[in-house]
Order: C-alpha cells, then sequence, then structure tokens
C-alpha cells in the first residue's frame, strides 16, 4: 500500500474553542505512543475524513507535524452518527525499528464452490486475527479465498492463513475462520441453541423457588 500522510498542526486549544476550530473545518485528534508524550493536534476535516475512510486499524498513516514524521495506527475515531460526521481521533504512534502486535482484519473474496454446487451455507468464525511484526511488514486485511471451500464441511482456519514469514500469528491454529456446513445443519444448530436458552432460565427460576 502506498505511503499515507495527513498533514498535523499543533493543537492548544480546549472545552468550547475547540467546537469553534471544528466549525472552520478542523479535526481535534490526539497522538500518544510509547516513547511519546501525548500530543494535541487539528487536521484537515475533510482531508481526514476521506483518507481514513479506507483505512483499516492495521493500516499505517504519516503524521505531519512541525516537520517531523509520525507513523501511527489509528486506535479510535468518535464520530457524530446524526451528522455523520468525525468529531475526534486517536492515534497510536508506533517505531518503525520495533514489533508490535494488533489485530488485522480478514476479508472473505471469491466463490465457495460449496455453496454453488450444493447449497452450502457459509458460518463465520474469526473477523480479525492478532499478529506481531514491524510496522512495515503489517498487511491492512487478509483476504481468504472461498474457492477452497469445494465440499460441506470443508473449512479454512488460522493455520491455513498464507502470511509472509515476517509475520507471527499469535491465535491458535485450530481457531476457525470460515466453514461451509449444509443448511439443515445449520438451521439444526440455531434451534438447538434457541432451546437451549429458555432452559438455562428454567434452571435458574426453579433454584430461586427452591431457595
Amino acid at each position: 500500500m502506498d505511503k499515507v500522510i495527513l498533514k498535523a498542526m499543533p493543537r492548544n486549544v480546549t472545552g468550547k474553542k475547540v467546537k469553534a476550530m471544528r466549525r472552520k473545518g478542523l479535526l481535534p485528534a490526539v497522538i500518544y505512543g510509547k516513547h511519546l508524550d501525548p500530543l494535541p493536534i487539528f487536521l484537515d476535516e475533510h482531508e481526514a475524513t476521506m483518507t481514513l475512510a479506507r483505512l483499516s486499524t492495521s493500516s499505517l498513516v504519516t503524521l505531519e507535524l512541525d516537520g517531523k514524521e509520525y507513523p501511527a495506527l489509528v486506535r479510535e475515531k468518535q464520530r457524530d452518527f446524526i451528522k455523520n460526521r468525525l468529531l475526534h481521533v486517536d492515534f497510536l504512534a508506533v517505531s518503525m525499528s520495533e514489533k508490535l502486535r494488533t489485530t488485522v482484519r480478514i476479508e472473505l473474496v471469491g466463490t465457495a464452490p460449496a455453496v454453488k454446487d450444493y447449497n452450502a451455507v457459509l458460518v463465520t468464525g474469526l473477523e480479525e486475527v492478532e499478529v506481531e511484526c514491524f510496522p512495515a511488514d503489517l498487511p491492512d486485511r487478509i483476504e481468504v479465498d472461498l474457492s477452497r471451500l469445494k465440499n460441506i464441511g470443508d473449512g479454512i482456519y488460522v493455520r491455513d492463513l498464507a502470511l509472509s514469514d515476517k509475520i507471527r500469528i499469535l491465535e491458535d491454529a485450530d481457531e476457525l475462520i470460515v466453514v461451509a456446513t449444509s443448511a439443515e445443519a445449520e438451521e439444526e444448530a440455531e434451534v438447538a441453541a434457541e432451546m437451549a436458552e429458555p432452559e438455562v432460565i428454567e434452571r435458574g427460576k426453579k433454584e430461586e423457588e427452591e431457595e
């Protein structure tokens, strides 16, 4: 992925003055990190909104502030959902020479032959995995090819993920990513789950009555 750069400026105002700056098109944010005291900043709201919309939590973004560059990951985005706008962003500064641990989103791609040929239902497990690597080697997502699911019962697990040897996966190798199951089996599993929940409630009531 190409280097993503956001220009930042120091933020020296707080409280109601921040609201006034928002009305001028500036987005308040903060950069913090292991070797860095928190740095309050402003970003251009329009530029930041457009840029951050295409980034994941494992995408590196370079913040330019006072002639310095701060490689960082987006850690939190506060949003006004009524007005559909960003209110504040937290960035975690990272060292390019130190390994970090973070989660990477899993993206399912392609078509599963089991769905097309046998009317299978795809059941998903993990939606992201925790990894350890240098920031430069961090993928913004991990693609999982569904074409490997040819028959009912076929599954893809953490052990099947094909990643660079520079990236260490921290999840259990047997954790499920996605499996092709029959529609009947999925319906039975849903019914069993629905039936199990009232039983727990009834046991609780019975115990209360006995007390």
